[in-house]
């Protein structure tokens, strides 16, 4: 990206939230922080009005706007990706939403790129073992206003290992999903503890007035990393070459993927499983570009399953 593109986009990111700091800058650039304050500089000089505060970042001054933005051809395509996903992985409720969203981004493409995404619609198609649940009310929306703005739920709740409906006042603390589902992590009023609550058992969910101080809880990696340690859940660590990540794309997850950072051309991954001996055999499928950090017990799973495959095949 020229420095001219990459202005342009800056100016865009400073008006997407209340404050942006020069390390999101940096991060989403791949440049210096050096080159930030470069950057921001210039558009100082061409007249934009950025204010700074010192510790917490820039922002654009109230009463300036950008004139309306056009998007390129791959944006648009990439909204229409977002819309078969948002249709399959969310509720109906959420994927309206969208929908509605995406026809004002046609409204302002040009007619060629306009024509381009019709032929591309139906070409396309996202299938998800779990679709059904889309087909319902996950209260996506009401979790979301909850979270941001730290308001207490009430739910029914039907409990998987008992099948029984109980009502439980709850502090939302993340909105994540897993093996397809999505998954409400929150604290539970009723039990005193953190817990896990599948969003296809909550068959009602009021928002109510009260509010909660999130401090007083723990992050969604604090959480995951407490499950680890009071459940029979290990710890795995594996570093893989980035030539195979695509490969990985969506079985990582399965095997409780928790976090992922990219060092040079490979990538550390942390999971959190309870079977080894799966995920031992899974690791076989890596072949020579996975190394295997953590537990040492994995490594000797590998070696045996290697060993007895070995010993199948040369007979």
């Amino acid at each position: 990206m020229n420095r001219i593109d990459r202005l342009s986009a800056i100016l865009i990111q400073l008006q997407s939230k209340r404050v942006v700091t020069a390390k999101e800058i940096a991060d989403r650039f791949e440049i210096s922080l050096r080159t930030v304050y470069r950057d921001i500089r210039a558009l100082e000089e061409a007249g934009i009005p950025i204010g700074a505060e010192a510790g917490v970042g820039y922002f654009i001054n109230p009463g300036f706007h950008l004139p309306p933005i056009m998007f390129t051809n791959e944006e648009a395509c990439a909204f229409l990706l977002a819309e078969k996903l948002v249709g399959q992985l969310s509720d109906l409720n959420i994927a309206a939403s969208f929908e509605s969203a995406l026809f004002k981004v046609k409204a302002v493409l040009k007619q060629n790129d306009k024509d381009h995404l019709n032929n591309l619609s139906d070409k396309i198609t996202v299938f998800n073992h779990g679709s059904e649940d889309c087909k319902q009310n996950l209260f996506l929306h009401e979790i979301q206003i909850a979270l941001a703005s730290k308001q207490i739920l009430q739910i029914e709740y039907t409990a998987n290992y008992n099948g029984k409906q109980s009502v439980r006042t709850i502090e939302p603390i993340s909105l994540c999903n897993y093996d397809m589902r999505w998954h409400l992590i929150a604290y539970c009023r009723l039990r005193n503890d953190y817990r896990d609550f599948r969003l296809d058992r909550i068959s009602k969910l009021t928002i109510l007035s009260g509010t909660y101080d999130e401090k007083n809880h723990l992050s969604l990696n604090e959480y995951f990393e407490r499950m680890t340690k009071e459940t029979d859940l290990v710890t795995i660590e594996i570093r893989v070459h980035e030539s195979i990540l695509e490969k990985l794309a969506s079985s990582k997850y399965w095997f409780g993927l928790l976090e992922e950072t990219k060092e040079g051309n490979h990538y550390k991954m942390r999971f959190a499983n309870s079977d080894l001996e799966s995920f031992s055999k899974w690791t076989l499928s890596m072949e020579d570009k996975v190394e295997i950090l953590s537990p040492p017990e994995l490594s000797e799973m590998v070696i045996k399953n290697v060993e007895l495959l070995a010993k199948h095949y040369l007979k």
